[in-house]
């Protein structure tokens, strides 16, 4: 199966922005390291309280092995009171 992108907008709760911000980007180095993962981005608009993940996996078995890792689990029991809705994930394959 051929890599493909995932787009992820975060929108936390305004009084937890920054503690959403910190949990994302402590997972930042761990997870570029994982096997599977091409590119992991962390961007953020403060402006609008939002936070953007722009990521690249192998395949959807490296993505699942992310999801199960502790430091994923534990951002997402922290978003359960963190944020506003559910983030919205978009995948993507690469075209050209």
């Amino acid at each position: 199966m051929p890599a493909f992108n995932l787009f992820a907008e975060i929108s936390p709760k305004p009084e937890h922005f920054a503690e959403a911000r910190e949990a994302v980007m402590a997972i930042v180095e761990p997870t570029r390291e994982e096997p599977g993962c091409v590119s992991f981005t962390l961007l953020d608009n403060e402006d609008e309280g939002r936070l953007y993940l722009f990521e690249e996996w192998r395949d959807q078995a490296d993505l699942d092995a992310h999801y199960a890792k502790p430091y994923t689990a534990a951002v997402f029991q922290k978003y359960e009171n963190w944020l506003q809705h559910q983030p919205i994930i978009t995948k993507m394959k690469k075209r050209a």
